[in-house]
């Protein structure tokens, strides 16, 4: 009623001032346990447990006796593997690939041959001679065995079988069920009843001598229990599993010492075959490149510009008046064969040319019509 009753200009209380703040509880201030369900919302990962110092004095040498001894090892290591991938990629795949197309070259070839030599003589002795042959003998044993032993199976072993089995069933089957019925049936009943008696009896013998028998493993169990398997567990949970902790532990740290080792020595060989290969380029490379950029190009421009070009245009120059006096030659030489073809020959009578082709039939131009007096074909003239 006071908070309805109070107006809302009215300011909040303050909560008073105290000199000192008041102690948090323990419970309260202890971090809370981490469950599975908070991990999975997304909360933050409990901090890793503390390595004690036992295990930092013994990873530290550790790592560093491996590292002195992987660094040369991971070098040798870069340089054989730069090495072996020059040698793949110049010498052994050109080489096998040229070797691949050899041999399918040489397996298309022998495939050819064997094609040649063994598969097409064998299927054209199937086919003309083995086949047809097969055919006709089939045919003729269809005809002299089957079509016969048909017929006899059908007119004549059936009828007999038939009877033999009706002859079988009146003297086998027949007294056989009677005897079965009226006296083996009754037998049996006997000789079960009188089994289920003795079962009874020897189960409870069983039975006794089973309960004897138990009461001796369980006091033979225990006895070796505490001779064989209590001291064993002990050995291994005292003795043996401690030292293995201990030995896969310090496997373990060798083996990342090793990791660690073999990923800082792949920098330290990267930095070793860089500098390396600086140091070639600012002694060799650089002075050829610099030798080639300000002497030989220079001298090669001054070259190409006084001496290759101008020496390119004048032997142009003389190409050019070279198959200008062999075209003259060759045409006086066919102008002096063309007078001596006449000389001897005489000359032939003039060819319409093509372009004047459509003129030549053309019919002449006449003021008056055409007639047949006036025809232009061969047919038509005198």
């Amino acid at each position: 009623m006071d908070l309805e009753k109070r107006l809302p200009s009215e300011p909040e209380p303050q909560p008073q001032w105290k000199p000192w703040p008041e102690r948090v509880p323990e419970a309260v201030a202890e971090p809370v346990a981490a469950s599975p369900v908070s991990l999975a919302k997304g909360a933050p990962e409990p901090a890793p447990r503390a390595e004690g110092c036992l295990v930092v004095a013994l990873r530290l040498p550790v790592r560093i006796v491996v590292l002195v001894l992987v660094v040369p090892v991971r070098i040798v290591w870069d340089a054989l593997v730069v090495c072996a991938r020059f040698v793949y990629d110049r010498a052994l795949r050109p080489v096998g690939r040229a070797l691949g197309w050899v041999w399918r070259g040489i397996a298309a070839v022998l495939a050819f041959v064997g094609k040649v030599l063994f598969v097409w003589p064998w299927m054209a002795l199937w086919r003309y001679v083995v086949k047809p042959v097969g055919l006709g003998l089939l045919w003729l044993l269809r005809l002299l065995v089957v079509v016969p032993a048909v017929w006899a199976y059908r007119r004549v072993l059936t009828p007999v079988g038939h009877g033999l089995v009706w002859l079988g069933r009146m003297l086998v089957v027949v007294p056989a069920r009677w005897l079965y019925a009226r006296f083996l049936t009754p037998v049996g009943h006997g000789l079960a009843w009188l089994a289920r008696g003795v079962w009874w009896v020897v189960r409870g013998i069983g039975l006794g001598f089973w309960w004897v028998l138990r009461g001796i493993g369980i006091v033979v169990g225990t006895l070796l229990r505490w001779i064989f398997v209590v001291p064993a567990v002990a050995l291994w949970r005292w003795v043996l599993a401690p030292v293995g902790r201990a030995v896969a532990f310090v496997a373990g740290e060798v083996g990342d010492a090793f990791g660690h080792a073999w990923r800082i020595a792949g920098h330290v060989s990267r930095a070793v075959w860089g500098f390396l290969r600086r140091l070639f380029e600012l002694l060799c490379v650089e002075p050829v490149r610099w030798v080639y950029r300000h002497l030989f190009t220079p001298v090669g421009h001054v070259l190409r510009d006084a001496l290759w070009r101008p020496a390119g245009r004048a032997a142009r120059a003389v190409g050019h008046v070279a198959r200008a006096a062999l075209g003259s030659v060759r045409e006086s030489a066919r102008e002096a064969r063309a007078d001596f073809r006449r000389m001897l020959f005489g000359t032939s009578r003039e060819k319409v040319p093509v372009t004047g082709a459509a003129e030549a039939r053309r019919e002449p131009d006449t003021v008056r019509g055409r007639t047949l007096g006036s025809g232009t074909t061969p047919l038509t003239k005198d």
